[in-house]
C-alpha cells in the first residue's frame, strides 16, 4: 500500500521512552529524599518552563528546586537519581525503527525537554541512530503547545503537514498538531498506534 506520508515527528517521553521528570519521579524523590514534595511541586511549577526551554540549566534548575537550603546529598547525587528514571519502552523503540526502514520515513523528534535530560537519553539510548533530527525545547527555546516548535519541525523536515505524521501520548498536543494540519496519532499502545497507522498506509510487517 502506497503512503504520502514521508516523515515522522516522535515525542519522547510516554511514546519510545518513560517520562524524564515527570510527577511520579518527583514523589519517588521527595520519598529517597525526605524532601517537602508539595514544595518540591511548586518550586518545580516556577522553574521548569525555563528549563525546558533551554533558558536554565539543570544545576540552576535543582539549586532552584532543591539546594535552596542545605542537603544531606549531593547535587551530583540527586541528578543521578533523576536520569535512572528515564528507561526506554523497548516494543515502541523497535517498532518506529522498523517503521522507518519499511517506508524510508524520516524521523524527527518533536518532544518539551530540558537539555541535560535530552543529551542523556539520547545519548544512553542511542536515539541518533534512528532519529535523524531533534527539535527539542530545549535546543530550539521554545515548548509545545506553542504552534511555533511544531511550524519550525516542518521546515527542519522540508515537508507539508498532509506528508507528516506525529506520535504524541499527550491529546492536547496531537489536538495542535491536527490544527495545523500534521496527521496526528495519540499514542496508548503500540497495538493502538499500528491499528491507527493503517489508514495512513503504513502498514508494519
Amino acid at each position: 500500500m502506497s503512503t504520502t506520508i514521508k516523515t515522522l515527528f516522535l515525542d519522547m517521553g510516554g511514546v519510545i521512552l518513560t517520562n524524564g521528570w515527570g510527577q511520579a519521579s518527583r514523589k519517588q524523590a521527595a520519598e529517597k529524599f525526605s524532601l517537602d514534595l508539595n514544595e518540591l511541586n511548586e518550586r518545580h511549577k516556577l522553574a521548569f518552563d525555563a528549563y525546558e526551554s533551554g533558558k536554565m540549566t539543570l544545576p540552576e534548575y535543582l539549586q532552584l528546586t532543591v539546594f535552596y537550603t542545605p542537603r544531606s546529598f549531593t547535587p551530583e547525587v540527586f541528578t543521578e537519581f533523576m536520569y535512572q528514571q528515564s528507561q526506554p519502552l523497548h516494543d515502541m523503540l523497535e517498532f518506529v525503527q522498523r517503521l522507518k526502514q519499511q517506508y524510508g520515513l524520516r524521523v524527527i523528534a518533536l518532544n518539551n525537554e530540558g537539555r541535560e535530560l535530552n543529551e542523556y537519553r539520547i545519548r544512553t539510548f542511542g536515539l541518533d541512530k534512528f532519529i535523524d533530527a531533534f527539535v527539542s525545547s530545549a535546543f530550539v527555546h521554545m515548548r509545545k503547545p506553542d504552534k511555533e516548535i511544531y511550524t519550525l519541525a516542518l521546515d527542519i523536515a522540508y515537508v507539508k503537514p498532509a506528508e507528516a505524521l506525529y506520535f504524541d501520548d499527550r491529546l492536547l498536543f496531537v489536538q495542535v498538531a491536527r490544527s495545523l494540519g500534521i496527521n496526528s496519532i495519540q499514542h496508548t499502545s503500540v497495538e493502538n498506534t499500528r491499528q491507527e497507522l493503517q489508514q495512513y498506509g503504513l502498514i508494519v510487517a
